[in-house]
């Protein structure tokens, strides 16, 4: 952890609503004028698309069918917390890209004078000299294991999480809309990463300093024939804060905001899945202004 550089981290899986409290953060630092140095979680994967497609091939061949991309064999732990460290530290660390899209592709290629294609990493660069905080969006922010201990080197951790069978419905209609999985193939994935899910993902939620997870208010009780994924209004979310006193959260100040909301317990308000970015902006706006002051 860093005073004079810190860092934040989103995690949460694809889908879980990262890129809405990413978008909120956005705004926080051009109000804030902040230069942030943007570190995407997808970039420590330890293999490209298609040697992870090979690998997870050759492990099925051996028997292990729960290899996926949310374990440590599939990703540098080790090298995320060490560049979470080495910028708290300088100010800099080493950064890529994973390459999603060809429109991606193209804009590196053309940066890096490079023949990549989606699916591909770019080379490691060194970055973050005259920025002034490092954001990490990602699966892994605060992930712990014996060898790596991310959450150590983050200074504010928010995660973004649904319900897991509101989580399965987003990831269900996804993979069918935009990428054209069977509903077989899409199952599987789920169960191939479900170790890795409790054992690497879900542990991080322990760790933040606030989450927001989404409940649903319609029946999601087999998403697995849910037509449609819920909306924000038929959602509340929840928010949790794993000490209100470290960020001086002001609850009447919050209810008085955040029209619809209540709370829960002592450290947790419920507010209506609509207002979802603005409670992100009213919550997180000041506890980055302070860390920044700091």
């Amino acid at each position: 952890m860093s005073k004079q550089h810190p860092v934040i981290a989103i995690t949460g899986s694809s889908g879980a609503g990262t890129t809405t409290v990413k978008r909120a953060c956005e705004h926080i630092f051009m109000r804030e004028q902040l230069n942030a140095l943007i570190v995407e979680g997808d970039s420590y994967h330890r293999f490209d698309r298609a040697d992870m497609k090979a690998r997870v091939e050759e492990e099925e061949v051996k028997g292990n069918k729960t290899f996926s991309h949310f374990g440590p064999e599939a990703n540098h732990f080790e090298l995320l917390a060490d560049n979470f460290a080495s910028y708290g530290k300088s100010g800099e660390c080493d950064r890529r890209y994973y390459l999603h899209s060809d429109e991606e592709a193209a804009e590196h290629n053309a940066r890096l004078n490079t023949d990549l294609t989606p699916g591909q990493f770019t080379p490691w660069e060194k970055v973050g000299a005259g920025t002034d905080l490092l954001f990490y969006e990602g699966l892994h922010g605060l992930v712990n294991t014996d060898e790596a201990k991310v959450s150590q080197q983050v200074d504010l951790g928010i995660g973004v999480v649904p319900i897991v069978n509101l989580e399965w419905i987003q990831k269900i209609h996804r993979d069918s809309s935009e990428r054209g999985y069977s509903a077989e193939v899409i199952v599987d994935t789920i169960l191939r990463r479900m170790p890795d899910y409790i054992n690497y993902i879900t542990p991080q939620f322990s760790e933040t300093d606030i989450n927001f997870q989404r409940i649903s208010t319609v029946d999601t009780s087999n998403p697995f024939i849910a037509r449609d994924i819920p909306t924000p209004d038929e959602s509340f979310i929840v928010i949790r804060f794993k000490d209100p006193k470290k960020h001086n959260i002001d609850f009447s100040h919050l209810l008085d905001m955040l029209e619809g909301s209540f709370m829960s317990r002592r450290n947790t308000i419920v507010t209506p899945g609509g207002k979802m970015g603005l409670a992100m902006e009213i919550i997180l706006a000041p506890i980055i202004h302070n860390m920044m002051q700091k």
